[in-house]
């Protein structure tokens, strides 16, 4: 039996070091969207200077600083995020809820208002 024809050979299986964990994300876009649009109480600007340091370790090659500060990012942008809608559902709310209230106290008020103060001709005399 001849077996001299060619065969494709694989080099062997390497075993080395497991695969890194991926860089962390500095969540720079969106803390970039937190400090032009929505910046609730500074904290969207918090949220950038912690996401460029993020990008910065991360380049550096320093990547537990770099999930440090991106942490931090995520937690502040998080935070100017809710806020940013929290905030203004609520004004929305307290308004409405105003509004109702000044209604029901108006239309209460109306006999006050349209009191008449000649009174009836009997008191007069």
């Amino acid at each position: 039996m001849d077996t001299s024809y060619p065969r494709e050979e694989r080099p062997p299986h390497k075993r080395g070091p497991p695969p890194a964990a991926p860089a962390p994300r500095d969540h720079l876009v969106w803390a970039i969207f937190n400090t032009l649009y929505m910046n609730f109480c500074c904290l969207g600007f918090v949220a950038l200077a912690f996401a460029v340091k993020a990008r910065d370790r991360k380049v550096s090659g320093d990547v537990e600083a770099a999930r440090h500060f991106s942490s931090k990012a995520r937690c502040y942008n998080a935070l100017a995020t809710a806020g940013s809608v929290v905030l203004p559902l609520l004004l929305g709310a307290l308004i409405v809820t105003g509004v109702i209230h000044l209604s029901k106290l108006a239309q209460e008020s109306v006999g006050f208002f349209t009191y008449q103060f000649g009174g009836s001709d009997d008191e007069d005399q």
